[in-house]
């Protein structure tokens, strides 16, 4: 459901932003776009999605997710730039299939991946190496 929304978020800044004040840049327009539903995703995410697996540390967690959402960018950007600037496909419509379509898809499993091993996993990996501790100190097996 998270994903759904920032995807809608992603698609409709981007629509937005490319027809009027960045109507000649298709990777700026993107940029502004993953921009927005990157901070939409991280709030459903940390709050919704992963609450039970996030960590303590908002910041360390935050940066994380924005690392991951600049590699996801890049590669939605590296789509688009492909198509729109190597391949000759300059229409609006080209670049949605390739920035919001062929970069998404890429994209998206990327982050999921990332999202699962990397960014909302330091709690848990914390919480049952401590319980471990605690128990073993207190002559529980673990």
């Amino acid at each position: 459901m998270v994903g759904g929304v920032a995807f809608v978020i992603d698609l409709g800044v981007y629509n937005v932003v490319r027809a009027t004040v960045l109507s000649d840049s298709p990777i700026w327009s993107k940029v502004v776009s993953v921009t927005v539903a990157t901070i939409a995703a991280w709030l459903g995410n940390r709050y919704l999605t992963f609450r039970k697996e996030r960590s303590r540390g908002a910041f360390r967690e935050g940066l994380l997710f924005a690392i991951v959402n600049v590699v996801g960018l890049l590669i939605a950007a590296g789509c688009l730039f492909v198509s729109h600037y190597l391949l000759g496909f300059t229409s609006q419509l080209a670049d949605n299939i390739s920035g919001n379509g062929v970069g998404l898809v890429l994209g998206t499993i990327f982050r999921f991946v990332a999202y699962r091993w990397i960014v909302f996993t330091a709690h848990t990996r914390t919480s049952h190496s401590t319980h471990r501790t605690n128990s073993s100190e207190a002559g529980v097996p673990s």
